[in-house]
């Protein structure tokens, strides 16, 4: 197995290794490219340690020193190089009390988390591996180095990872690495809400978003996202629906391309539903009010696991409206778009979309006519320009004062009607016609 290392890559190991110490390409760089990727990183391991390799090279930086790191600068770009070594107790879930650096490569290897992650390559050695990892990328499997549970103890985040790892490849999960993972998922309340976001959103825009099953069966979802085991136990005997709410949810992850904020408004967009479930005399199950609960929770969750606020709003906005109602006519399309927010509106036919095509085949063909002539529709309200905002309407308050108006909450209230005359009719967006109705409007404002 030949790897192509990046010219800079190469240097900087033929430069430790000029100087009698080993090196290698460790990791996920290794597996990326024994799968065709482009690695993100090129992290490097080693047998010298921290202060024989600063004698090496004319710039680096000490990013972790004391755990045997420091990044290599070749012009503007940073190199991790890693003294090989052994981690000491984990007394947090997360972090080790102390490394023991080593000259041994496999007990470097040993301490990782995955066999496909424990690979290390150079030109002269080749390709190093010492736990199956090359077998277990041939396989479709991931399963940790050595002893699950031991790896697990080190590390409770290495079980969200291996989780979001299966995702991305398209793996499955070793069985004895899921035993563990069943057995230990409790330990995740000890990691951090940024970390466990990372692994979340990294899964939620991965090829494979619905193996978020996978951590409900094992019972990582328990842990962050308690909201989502609520969904997968909740029926919906509704024609429109057949599947549990859980499933139509994993499903119109699937609907919806890869982007954070809508694979993120789909996870959320339903689990409102639960609470707000009741069934009428015929057996049929409704969920009124479910968008408005929805976006409460999603706004909670996101909070919880420290999301940025534009991602938070953008997704938030998008569950609210998610199930709003129009019509592929031009005046219910410029009152939706006022309403929702024109920048919203592309994301949310995707949303929409999505939603309908993980639910039952019942109106199938109708929604998607429908969503499509709505969009139509939209295009064309864009091409022409149609107002939809107090910002193109063609006057504004200044124009009003003009007219002899006061500042104020009567003048707010004018533009508001001269906006809903616009929706209403787009060819009256003038500032002669607008202003002879505001002379009409503050007569009756007045009164």
């Amino acid at each position: 197995m030949d790897i192509e290392l990046p010219k800079k890559v190469k240097r900087i190991i033929s430069v430790i290794q000029e100087a009698g110490y080993e090196a290698y390409a460790v990791g996920g760089c290794v597996r990326d490219s024994i799968l065709g990727r482009q690695p993100d990183d090129w992290d490097i391991a080693t047998s010298a340690v921290p202060c024989q390799i600063k004698e090496l090279f004319p710039r680096t930086i000490d990013t972790g020193i004391q755990h045997g790191t420091v990044t290599v600068m070749l012009g503007k770009e940073g190199f991790e190089v890693t003294t090989y070594r052994i981690d000491g107790e984990y007394e947090d879930s997360r972090h080790p009390k102390d490394v023991t650096f080593t000259s041994e490569i496999g007990e470097d290897l040993a301490r990782r988390d995955f066999t496909v992650n424990a690979m290390a390559y150079n030109d002269r050695q080749g390709l190093v591996d010492l736990f199956g990892g090359m077998e277990d990328i041939r396989q479709g499997i991931l399963r940790c180095v050595g002893v699950p549970q031991e790896r697990f103890g080190e590390d409770a985040l290495r079980m969200m990872r291996a989780l979001r790892f299966s995702a991305q490849l398209g793996y499955t999960i070793d069985q004895e690495t899921r035993q563990a993972i069943q057995q230990m998922a409790g330990n995740l309340v000890n990691i951090s809400a940024e970390r466990i976001q990372t692994e979340l959103v990294k899964l939620v825009v991965s090829p494979h978003p619905d193996y978020l099953r996978d951590g409900w069966e094992m019972g990582i979802t328990k842990i962050i996202l308690p909201e989502f085991d609520i969904c997968m136990e909740t029926e919906q005997n509704n024609p429109h629906h057949c599947y549990t709410v859980g499933e139509h949810i994993l499903k119109s992850m699937k609907q919806v391309r890869a982007d954070k904020v809508l694979r993120l408004t789909m996870l959320f967009h339903d689990m409102g539903k639960p609470v707000m479930k009741s069934t009428d005399e015929e057996g049929i199950d409704h969920f009124y009010g479910h968008v408005r609960r929805g976006e409460e929770i999603a706004r909670q969750v996101l909070k919880r696991l420290k999301f940025d606020n534009e991602t938070i709003n953008q997704v938030c906005q998008l569950v609210l409206y998610h199930d709003y109602p129009f019509q592929p006519e031009a005046r219910s399309l410029r009152r939706a778009i006022h309403k929702i927010g024109n920048p919203f509106f592309p994301q949310l036919f995707e949303v929409k979309r999505a939603d309908m095509l993980a639910q039952s085949l019942f109106q199938r063909e109708e929604k998607s006519r429908l969503l499509a002539e709505s969009e139509a529709v939209y295009k064309e309200i864009l091409q022409k320009q149609d107002c939809v905002s107090l910002r193109t309407l063609a006057v504004k308050g200044k124009d009003l004062i003009g007219l002899g108006m006061e500042s104020g909450p009567k003048l707010g209230k004018v533009l508001e009607q001269l906006l809903e005359l616009v929706l209403e009719n787009p060819e009256e967006n003038t500032r002669e016609r607008l202003l002879e109705q505001a002379e009409k409007l503050m007569i009756k404002v007045e009164k």
